[in-house]
């Protein structure tokens, strides 16, 4: 792990050194698994198929103790969206009563302000070496719901940066959801949706996290961006392969479509992908390369962390062995070219792992590992078992 503290660190001054006498513009996109970042409340998602007619299935976070004054009716069908036009129905999550005061893990409103202020800190900082500012985009996943998000935007770090929240919940049996922030000032949402992923084990749907898929300007630009969160490896990676096989057909279902329809669309899919960028899920599925070379019809799309991943750089270890699960893969009109000066629009300049040395664990038996904020039911006052990444962007300043 000690090789992604490296691979952080030894980019900066080329960054400065091409910089010189250039007027750049640059904004940087991040990621991060913020490792169950739940609220304190014992909840459950009410599902309400009349509320809105643009989504057959609105439906948000409630405590427990208010379902008795919602309308509703016992529901045991399947859990999607177009099966609940309609309906009125409770779906209890299965990790709620985890995070509460009265469970093992203790889990006080101390400790939610201390979790919400960690992932703050690591936000804020992402790309800030070179952009001297928080990211304007940032996806999330293992949240519990919006409120979590909407409280992690007003912690001091990111305030003043007036973030917005783009949150749907999803059918995960666990109740996370992903999510995604954007500075208002930058980026100008235009439309977001989620995509249910349909997984079966012998006929028996699983249910999973959603992709969020999320299209705006970025600067006047034209930007689409997929926030993943994908099968975990449960059971063996082998026996689980098929489901991530699965999520990445969606993703690129959803990506190629939205290319397809506008061109000028610039795509950028994040996620904990469960998966190495050299994982079949990526290169067969997804068909995302590490080989800038290959990027055309058959690839379409580049995924600047293979190079990384072969070279040891890991965001995660997963049973003791080093993986690079979480990823920002790009399509073919981000391509930028470092020798040259920047174009007109946005490019990529540098996607990397951020793990400064607070975010590694110093001793125990997760020593140089992310320091995780769980060990067990014990909160370490630690961050995630991840380390976030981001991607910096560049274009010419206008003048």
């Amino acid at each position: 792990m000690r090789k992604v503290i490296w691979a952080v660190l030894c980019s900066a001054s080329l960054f400065s050194y091409a910089q010189k006498g250039q007027v750049r513009q640059v904004a940087a996109i991040g990621f991060y698994n913020v490792e169950n970042l739940w609220d304190t409340v014992t909840s459950a998602d009410y599902i309400d198929g009349t509320k809105d007619p643009s989504n057959p299935a609105f439906h948000r976070s409630i405590p427990l103790d208010s379902i008795q004054y919602l309308e509703h009716s016992e529901y045991k069908g399947k859990w999607e969206d177009a099966l609940l036009k309609g309906k009125k129905a409770i779906r209890y999550q299965g990790s709620s009563e985890e995070f509460t005061p009265n469970s093992p893990k203790n889990y006080t409103q101390e400790i939610y302000q201390k979790k919400l202020h960690n992932a703050a800190q690591v936000i804020s900082e992402l790309g800030s070496k070179y952009t001297k500012s928080a990211p304007v985009i940032v996806g999330l996943v293992e949240i519990e719901n919006r409120q979590v998000v909407e409280d992690l935007v007003k912690q001091p770090q990111l305030e003043k940066y007036n973030y917005g929240v783009v949150h749907f919940n999803s059918y995960d049996y666990r109740g996370i959801d992903n999510a995604l922030i954007y500075q208002k000032n930058r980026f100008k949402l235009e439309k977001a949706w989620k995509k249910e992923l349909k997984i079966f084990n012998d006929g028996k749907r699983e249910y999973t996290r959603d992709l969020l898929v999320v299209l705006g300007e970025l600067d006047g630009e034209k930007f689409a961006f997929f926030v993943n969160h994908w099968p975990s490896r449960r059971g063996g990676e082998a026996v689980s392969l098929p489901k991530r096989n699965a999520a990445a057909s969606l993703l690129k279902q959803q990506m190629d479509s939205i290319q397809q329809l506008n061109p000028e669309y610039r795509l950028m899919a994040m996620g904990d992908f469960n998966d190495d960028p050299v994982s079949s899920s990526i290169k067969n599925y997804l068909k995302a390369t590490g080989d800038l070379k290959k990027v055309g019809e058959e690839y379409p799309y580049y995924n600047p962390m293979y190079s990384m991943y072969k070279k040891g750089i890991a965001s995660l270890a997963y049973r003791d062995a080093p993986n690079l699960f979480d990823q920002i893969i790009y399509s073919k009109n981000l391509i930028g070219d470092k020798a040259r000066s920047a174009q007109s629009h946005y490019t990529v300049y540098t996607t990397e792992v951020y793990a400064p040395a607070y975010l590694i664990q110093k001793e125990g038996s997760y020593k140089g590992y992310p320091f995780r904020s769980w060990s067990g039911d014990n909160f370490t006052n630690g961050y995630s078992d991840h380390f976030p990444v981001f991607s910096l962007l560049q274009k010419a300043a206008q003048q």
